[in-house]
């Protein structure tokens, strides 16, 4: 199993900085951040966007990978998230990994539109979101002409250095966002239960991801992929709750998800309150005893 650690991005740089520094130090496999204009209790509080906050990130580290969990249609057209997404590939030295989900309901969708899309809509948008974006990170040209999204002859210098492009972690519940993540991911993202507000005791969670570990190895057998090729990650937290309450608790329900398919469990740096609160102290107690579990 690999570990990873997701951050809020509310920190001035100088407090961030460390979170991100620590997080390398620590042994952590990948970090990761969000993706919004504001979010829930963080409306009328700081909180900064992806592309400076992971290209600060990756000048800050060497060796972690680096990833936003997730970019979604609400914010930005896929030709100008290609062309950051290469950006920040390149200053990372071919570190970062592109999170990519339909988004939800809230500020970011509502802001800079008078009517939110449809539930349809938003999946219909996902499903063309992410082949553009494939093609533009992939080939030097692209030329696409869909329903919501058009490219004409979008010239995509630099390609990245990972090839054929950055690795995708598409986020996905339903049955049309698993075939997405069989047909481009490189890994398959969870929150655990879709759409729930608060967190559970992890136990909860366990028969939830078992359905949807399931279901993506169907979706991947039906579009001719090995299931084993797509790495499944599992993002505590929004409801999947009482990991991070002591080492045990972190091990014990690592143990359990890997049991149940996931390869990638993510925890929230410990805030001091609600959302993710916790104590730094016991993530630091975990992060001495990754590399013993880091292959079990």
């Amino acid at each position: 199993m690999r570990f990873g650690i997701q951050i809020v991005p509310e920190d001035r740089w100088q407090t961030a900085r460390v979170k991100w520094r620590r997080a390398e130090q620590m042994g952590f496999d990948h970090a990761w951040t969000y993706d919004h204009l504001n979010w829930r209790a963080f409306r009328a509080k700081d909180w900064f966007t992806l592309v400076p906050t992971l290209t600060a990130a990756a000048v800050e580290t060497e060796r972690i990978g680096l990833g936003v969990l997730v970019a979604s249609p609400n914010l930005r057209h896929p030709v100008y998230l290609a062309k950051e997404v290469a950006a920040i590939e390149d200053i990372s030295g071919g570190r970062f990994i592109l999170g990519l989900g339909a988004g939800a309901e809230g500020f970011d969708a509502t802001m800079t539109r008078r009517t939110a899309w449809s539930r349809r809509e938003r999946t219909e948008r996902f499903a063309e979101y992410v082949r553009l974006t494939d093609s533009l990170l992939r080939q030097p040209v692209t030329t696409f002409d869909g329903r919501y999204y058009v490219a004409d002859e979008v010239h995509s210098y630099p390609l990245c250095q990972q090839r054929p492009r950055v690795p995708f972690a598409v986020a996905a519940a339903g049955a049309r966002g698993m075939r997405l993540a069989a047909e481009y991911g490189s890994y398959w993202v969870t929150t655990g239960e879709p759409n729930r507000v608060e967190s559970a005791p992890y136990e909860q969670a366990l028969p939830v991801v078992r359905r949807q570990v399931e279901a993506l190895e169907k979706a991947c057998v039906e579009v001719g992929r090995d299931p084993a090729t797509v790495a499944r990650l599992l993002v505590c937290g929004p409801s999947v709750g009482g990991v991070l309450e002591s080492p045990a608790a972190f091990f014990d329900a690592a143990g359990r998800f890997a049991e149940a398919g996931i390869t990638d469990f993510v925890v929230h740096w410990p805030r001091r309150s609600e959302p993710y609160s916790g104590k730094v102290e016991i993530l630091e107690k975990v992060a001495e005893d990754l590399d013993r579990h880091r292959n079990t």
